[in-house]
């Protein structure tokens, strides 16, 4: 649906990262984890392509938090807008993470900013389970002590080694892979198209349960333009794949389904 929401609040939380808070009581009682908005942000002038962002958290006094980083005019722009500033949202757009059942440990890995589009699945899941957060620097790190407050255990690694783990969050991907947990684990996974890939190929090669994240540019949103399509697996095809809208079809796909280079 379209809803024109009024910013409850829109600050840097550190470093390029900021929080804004919309008020959308029509959207924000439907979005399920892993979904996402697409903003038509107000003062952009000549700009008039919605932006997509991935939504932090929701609740049904009609709150919709979104954490995003400027790196760009769109989010530039974004970033000084304040309070009662009202934006245009569709949403909530995209297929949306499963919640796992009370029986399975949920592992969420996240890269960068994936860690605002798992939040609400780590609120969601019946049983708390474990975060493994990649960054390039300690600086990168969010939602780190919201996590650990939501009852989930957190393990962190950054590529200059500032904390944690000294390299990529694969890493600790591998840790767990090798010594689990508990006995019923499911992964989920948002973050960069490499951090992602990598992720799948050890889920596939090890026989492990797994939804992905595929953060992709958007255009339209709704599936009308195919800009954000990514390969999935398909027998009937000749080459054994198709293109798949993110916005769409996705952006969640299970790890089975996502075509990996050459297979």
């Amino acid at each position: 649906m379209l809803e024109n929401c009024k910013i409850i609040s829109n600050a840097c939380i550190g470093g390029s990262y900021y929080k804004v808070i919309f008020k959308a009581p029509g959207i924000s009682p439907k979005v399920k984890p892993g979904q996402f908005i697409h903003v038509q942000i107000a003062n952009l002038r000549d700009r008039i392509l919605r932006r997509p962002f991935s939504i932090c958290d929701a609740n049904a006094k009609g709150e919709l938090t979104v954490i995003y980083k400027v790196i760009g005019e769109g989010t530039a722009v974004l970033s000084k807008l304040t309070s009662g500033t009202e934006c245009n949202l569709m949403g909530p757009q995209g297929k949306p993470f499963t919640i796992p059942g009370k029986k399975q440990f949920p592992i969420l890995v996240a890269g960068g900013y994936g860690s605002a589009a798992t939040y609400l699945l780590a609120k969601k899941c019946p049983q708390k389970g474990l975060l493994l957060i990649g960054a390039r620097s300690s600086a990168d790190l969010i939602l780190v002590d919201e996590f650990k407050k939501s009852g989930f255990k957190v393990q962190v690694a950054t590529e200059d080694g500032s904390i944690g783990t000294k390299g990529l969050v694969t890493k600790l991907i591998e840790g767990v892979i090798r010594e689990p947990p508990a006995k019923n684990i499911c992964f989920f996974g948002c973050g960069p198209h490499g951090m992602l890939m990598a992720m799948g190929k050890l889920l596939l090669k090890n026989t492990l349960k797994g939804e992905l994240s595929l953060d992709h540019l958007m255009c339209c949103g709704i599936g009308a333009c195919y800009a954000c399509v990514v390969k999935v697996k398909d027998e009937s095809k000749a080459d054994g794949w198709r293109f798949a809208r993110t916005c769409k079809e996705g952006p969640v796909f299970p790890a089975t389904a996502i075509y990996y280079d050459g297979k």
